[in-house]
């Protein structure tokens, strides 16, 4: 599996060369060898969207590459999970709501941790995704920015499932637009992008996004 990451890997950054955005390995459907091999090929960050596997997975995972490596969470995030999640996770992308980065800020209080943050932006309106409305995200920013011992490090965004280049193209500028109004109206310096997939790659690194969240097409 190790060499199988590797050349994927090389494949994935030869397709968005010259950009170099972070390279993050999902390994939600995947144990902990899997993020071994990861690691053993150059990575450094790693996303679980499922808490209990995932905090299963972190403990079993030898303490070179535990202390070593950042941990991203990328699914949805209820908020009895959230002091697992503050725990284990040095990056939490999937930020939906006031309620939820609240209590997200109580439980970094409590450990004494600041916690990154990503803002995750339903910018297609699709029903069946979570995410603040563009509309939304301007109303919420400052109730958001000014809780404690948050950062927030950036927005997270997804495609519509199945979408054509054209639509995620759009997708992917208005997000990039959304991030620029919001650093310019708040005084804000909005770091990451959290955008683009294993299909979606190459359409995202060239919009700007700093952070690609890759499974299949690393593991496959």
């Amino acid at each position: 599996m190790q060499n199988r990451v590797r050349q994927n890997l090389l494949q994935i950054q030869e397709d968005i060369a010259p950009y170099k955005p972070n390279i993050i390995a999902v390994t939600k459907y995947f144990d902990e060898s899997a993020i071994i091999d990861a690691y053993n090929a150059g990575l450094r960050d790693f996303a679980e969207s499922r808490v209990i596997e995932a905090v299963k997975k972190i403990q079993c995972l030898p303490s070179e590459i535990r202390e070593n490596s950042r941990f991203h969470f990328i699914g949805h995030l209820q908020t009895n999970k959230v002091k697992k999640v503050v725990k284990y996770f040095d990056y939490i992308h999937s930020v939906d709501s006031v309620k939820l980065a609240e209590v997200i800020s109580t439980e970094a209080q409590n450990i004494g941790k600041i916690q990154n943050i990503l803002l995750e932006i339903n910018i297609s309106g699709e029903e069946r995704k979570y995410g603040f409305s563009e509309n939304e995200i301007f109303e919420e920013f400052t109730s958001i920015k000014q809780l404690q011992r948050i950062n927030i490090a950036g927005l997270m965004c997804m495609t519509p499932l199945g979408a054509s280049e054209n639509i995620q193209d759009d997708v992917f500028a208005q997000i990039l637009q959304l991030k620029k109004q919001l650093e310019t109206e708040f005084g804000y310096s909005l770091k990451e992008l959290s955008m683009g997939m294993s299909q979606d790659y190459k359409e995202a690194a060239k919009y700007g996004a700093t952070m690609l969240r890759i499974g299949r097409k690393l593991f496959n």
